[in-house]
């Protein structure tokens, strides 16, 4: 691809990954509650996902889901009653007084390096339109008559350092919240706001067609 091409990429690529969605919301609610070297697994998770995502879109799973709306539907509704699950765990989640972003949830297996990745990566897999807004967004930078591999792999390692980059973004702002949530009050209305806002895209990816 040409230099012109690949810019437009990064450009466009940029305001994508900055828009907030369940990933983002995801690291910088961990970046809050665990500190932001902690939200680095997470973000590892959402990566681990998004990658394979793409590169099924490039094998062309994203035409068949589009061709086979009932399955698409099915893994839609999945997705989304994931993302509903982890609002109301949010919501309901403890907020005691704690002196420090290690111990604002009282269970040490959810903030464990395991589970802190699989919550990633199960939420930036949880909505198939990924796969879908791959297949449809990687090709229109790919000039057909270059060798198609390695133009996919350098806006794969684009996307990539792009997309890390913002997740460091979320996570540090979460970090910085960190000092306030150490009052149970706060800490109990962040709580619910972020839990209120996971139910919310669990709606919206539920209603999306």
């Amino acid at each position: 691809m040409s230099l012109q091409t690949w810019w437009i990429f990064v450009l466009t690529t940029f305001v994508v990954s900055a828009t907030p969605g369940p990933n983002m919301l995801l690291v910088m609610s961990h970046g809050a509650r665990f500190g932001w070297r902690a939200a680095i697994r997470t973000m590892a998770g959402c990566m681990t996902a998004l990658i394979g995502m793409v590169s099924i879109s490039a094998a062309g799973v994203g035409v068949l889901l589009h061709a086979f709306p009932a399955v698409f539907d099915a893994l839609r509704f999945l997705g989304a009653a994931y993302l509903a699950y982890l609002g109301y765990k949010l919501w309901a989640a403890a907020a005691a007084p704690v002196d420090g972003p290690e111990t604002l949830l009282a269970d040490p297996h959810e903030r464990s390096p395991g589970s802190l990745y699989r919550q990633g990566l199960a939420v930036a897999a949880s909505n198939p339109k990924a796969i879908v807004f791959s297949a449809a967004f990687f090709p229109q930078f790919i000039q057909a008559d270059r060798p198609a591999g390695l133009q996919f792999a350098v806006l794969l390692i684009t996307f990539t350092v792009i997309e890390v980059s913002w997740y460091l973004i979320y996570a540090l702002s979460g970090h910085k919240l960190s000092h306030f949530l150490r009052q149970a009050h706060i800490l109990k209305n962040f709580n619910r706001v972020t839990g209120g806002v996971f139910v919310g895209f669990a709606a919206l990816m539920a209603a999306s067609r």
